[in-house]
């Protein structure tokens, strides 16, 4: 694979990305903490997960990079500008993953990044402002709940306190992870101000490749809310029990999930999600009615009215699922992000950059969470996307094409420079 043979038509510089050269990187970073069946395991805060930033470091301070990192753990890489007074613009993801992830998501953002400058560096090219690569702590969630932790602390979305208290299953807070590993620095709460905000991500669905399209422009992400439910019943023998005596919690919790699921179905947008990813029996038993159930739920919508709708009908269809059954259940509200509308002078000055090197790229709306989200409420943000494979991801099989991986790299250089040498 070779450099992308581009050619531009406004007159301007805009230096081609080593494409060989990013795919060996994120090849790299692959062999640090690999799963089973060739995708990754970088959990948050892990011996992998550092091993993986460490690496990054390496590569940006052979480049003459400086990097800081804040209480939370984010971390920031600065390529020095032309005039220090004025707002850096950034890249960045990040390098956590699902415990059987894959090797692109959030990954090949912090990688493009790392091209972007690499690329500026060996052309010897300055930006009037200086550039920030960006890794945030805890993207995943998979961890440490919520999910773009790092991020929310930085933006003050979501308080430090909160952050750091969050515990993984083991019982190891957050703060005693960030400790541990020393990933926490000094640098203040929200800083460095950013001028803008660039995110290259894999799409994580079908819609690019079923399309034929080698990228697009996200001009948003729709919104989300978790819940952690909790049925609660009565033990029973299985033999002696008749069906009419039970207090059943997992009968009440699969009636409750199959009537949400009808409710997902009836959406007339096709826009509503519904997953139920985490569910448990305490102290089950082949020949006993479980006594407690476990379980959370995940619904998304591109409108905020009828995401407040699927939230009214799950606390409604928890209640008489759990009635139906006499049983208890007890319904918590865990995260909720509202839908997300990124900045119009960005969207278009990137789908203006595609033009340039000869692409006509749609807009599109996110389905999964990122930490622009979170970005887009401080500071001018925009995402870019490629396709991935079969639309899979967040697992071992996810794989994005090299070429494709590239010509969001090449997207990314080009409005990056843009906006950072802007009058």
């Amino acid at each position: 694979m070779s450099n992308i043979p581009f050619t531009t038509h406004d007159g301007q510089e805009h230096p081609e990305i080593n494409a060989d050269r990013l795919w060996a990187s994120l090849l790299d970073m692959a062999r640090i903490g690999p799963s089973p069946n060739g995708g990754s395991r970088r959990l948050a805060l892990t011996a992998e997960d550092v091993a993986g930033r460490r690496l990054l470091l390496d590569w940006a301070e052979a480049l003459g990079c400086r990097w800081r990192s804040d209480a939370a753990g984010n971390l920031f890489i600065r390529r020095d500008g032309e005039e220090p007074g004025l707002d850096p613009v950034a890249m960045g993801s990040h390098l956590d993953t699902q415990p059987l992830g894959g090797r692109f998501d959030g990954v090949l953002g912090v990688l493009a990044g790392l091209e972007v400058l690499r690329t500026l560096h060996e052309r010897q090219i300055r930006t009037r402002r200086a550039l920030e690569l960006v890794v945030w702590t805890n993207e995943e969630g998979s961890r440490f709940s919520p999910a773009m932790g790092g991020s929310g602390a930085w933006t003050g979305r979501l308080p430090l306190e909160q952050f750091l208290a969050a515990a993984d299953k083991q019982g190891i807070s957050l703060g005693s992870a960030l400790a541990e590993s020393g990933q926490a620095g000094t640098l203040a709460q929200g800083e460095p101000n950013l001028d803008a905000y660039f995110e290259l991500h894999i799409e994580q669905g079908p819609v690019l490749e079923e399309q034929g399209q080698p990228m697009a422009v996200v001009n948003g992400v729709q919104g989300i809310r978790w819940y952690d439910l909790i049925f609660r019943g009565q033990s029973a023998h299985a033999g002696p029990t008749p069906m009419n005596y039970r207090h059943d919690p997992l009968m009440a919790a699969t009636a409750f999930i199959h009537k949400l699921r009808q409710t997902i179905l009836a959406d007339s947008s096709q826009a509503a999600r519904l997953t139920v990813g985490d569910i448990e029996v305490a102290d089950p038993s082949r020949n006993a009615v479980p006594e407690v159930v476990r379980l959370s739920v995940d619904i998304r919508h591109i409108d905020d009215g009828q995401l407040e709708y699927l939230h009214e009908q799950l606390i409604a269809l928890a209640r008489s699922s759990a009635a139906l059954e006499g049983v208890e259940v007890d319904v918590e509200p865990v995260w909720h992000s509202p839908v997300t509308h990124f900045d119009s002078t960005l969207v278009s000055a990137v789908q203006d950059a595609a033009e340039q090197r000869g692409y006509s790229i749609p807009i599109m709306m996110s389905g999964a969470g990122h930490d622009a989200v979170n970005l887009s409420h401080v500071t001018p943000t925009v995402m870019i996307f490629i396709p991935c494979r079969d639309g899979i991801s967040h697992n071992e099989a996810e794989y994005a094409e090299p070429q494709h991986c590239a010509l969001g790299t090449q997207l990314l250089c080009d409005a990056v420079l843009q906006r950072a040498n802007r009058d």
